[in-house]
């Protein structure tokens, strides 16, 4: 099996017209694909992957071209966009943001292939959906020119309607063992419908399994690229993985949560003779947990936004964005525990509690790893995380 041609949309899954993309264009596009995700949320849910329709609006919306490369057609990045816009997605359905940020993420690594594999990628445009999995569940052995790979992937999120997959896999290289992402076309990648998580039900996250196919040399790259941010071409490769990646996955929780306290808020207003001291309390500080999130989420994005990014700067970004996912599952936990019976059994509050649990047990989200990975820095380089930081409004000013 040969790693070369990308896999051609079918009439089910439009794309939009070739064109360069911009973030003004993703911002822009947000209302309408906020509107699809949100007519859709019902049918996800149930049906355990996104409907085609609101696979087109993201699409169109530019989330899978925000990181590609300006040369190759792409929107030329930026952090503060991408979870300014996935949140927003988040409020009509969570599982449509976290698509959203998959499209995004795995089109941003693609951007560390040499020269050669992005334009086996983009070569025809900027409109390809990357999808993929960071974890090496798989094993690749040398063969001429490039790769032989064989695996299996769990929860590749929005396999169903990808061109391409770009999985880790671990290699034995140099005398020893290495890990290593391998890009992989649609065609040479089987999908078997293994997720049922109790939520981001709509994600299709599902396992994919490649057998002995073919991965030329141009369309592979050692992991620790991305992991330290080593490509200088663009500023979102000069960030490391830490840094950025957990964003990904907590903006559409945001989202979600966003959405969970605007329906408590009508649900106060609807009976503001039945609303107990208790509920309206429980709303003030949920609503305070939420915006000290958002707070979190947005300083972290401004500071991958400057481009070069240390280690210090990386791991508190990691530890703001599990922190964040914190506050966020702490503020819906306890208004749902507060709804009552006949509230739980409502869509609009019960779906963000089921998605926002589900996304809080990401293994990037674990605070007390990220937690641990702080305060080794913080006490093998003592003043490094806060005093040698450039600040992101300081430097914006």
């Amino acid at each position: 099996m040969t790693a070369t041609a990308p896999h051609r949309p079918t009439a089910a899954e439009p794309s939009p017209p070739r064109r360069t993309a911009s973030g003004t264009d993703l911002l822009n596009a947000v209302p309408a694909t906020l509107s699809a995700a949100g007519r859709g949320a019902d049918a996800a849910d149930r049906d355990g992957r996104l409907a085609p329709e609101t696979i087109a609006s993201l699409t169109a919306a530019g989330f899978h071209r925000l990181f590609v490369p300006p040369e190759r057609g792409g929107a030329g990045g930026g952090f503060a966009t991408l979870v300014t816009a996935v949140a927003a997605v988040g409020e009509g359905c969570a599982s449509a943001a976290w698509v959203a940020a998959v499209f995004a993420n795995f089109g941003r690594l693609a951007g560390f292939l040499p020269p050669e594999g992005r334009r086996g990628i983009w070569g025809d445009g900027p409109d390809v959906r990357l999808v993929g999995a960071v974890a090496p569940t798989g094993r690749a052995r040398p063969g001429p020119g490039g790769w032989l790979l064989s695996g299996s992937w769990r929860y590749v999120s929005g396999a169903a309607f990808s061109h391409w997959a770009l999985l880790a896999g671990r290699t034995a290289e140099d005398g020893g063992e290495g890990v290593r992402f391998f890009a992989v076309p649609r065609h040479a990648y089987e999908i078997t419908g293994t997720w049922s998580a109790p939520g981001m039900r709509g994600t299709g996250s599902d396992t994919v399994r490649v057998d002995e196919a073919f991965v030329a040399r141009e369309l592979s790259f050692p992991r620790r690229l991305a992991a330290d941010g080593a490509v200088a071409a663009h500023p979102w490769l000069t960030v490391p993985s830490a840094a950025v990646t957990p964003l990904c996955f907590v903006a559409p929780a945001l989202g979600a949560a966003t959405a969970a306290l605007a329906a408590w808020a009508q649900r106060l207003r609807d009976a503001p003779t039945r609303s107990t001291d208790a509920a309206r309390v429980a709303l003030a500080r949920s609503m305070g947990e939420v915006d000290a999130a958002r707070l979190l989420v947005d300083r972290a994005a401004a500071t991958a936004d400057l481009g070069r990014v240390g280690r210090p700067d990386a791991v508190r970004n990691a530890r703001d964005s599990a922190l964040a996912m914190e506050l966020i599952s702490t503020a819906v936990s306890r208004l749902y525990r507060l709804v009552g019976t006949s509230g739980q059994s409502e869509p609009r509050f019960q779906r963000p509690w089921r998605d926002i649990t589900t996304a809080a047990g990401h293994a990037l989200l674990d605070f007390e790893a990220a937690g641990r990975s702080y305060t080794e820095q913080l006490t093998t380089s003592p003043g490094a995380p806060h005093g040698a930081r450039r600040d992101a409004r300081s430097h914006r000013e």
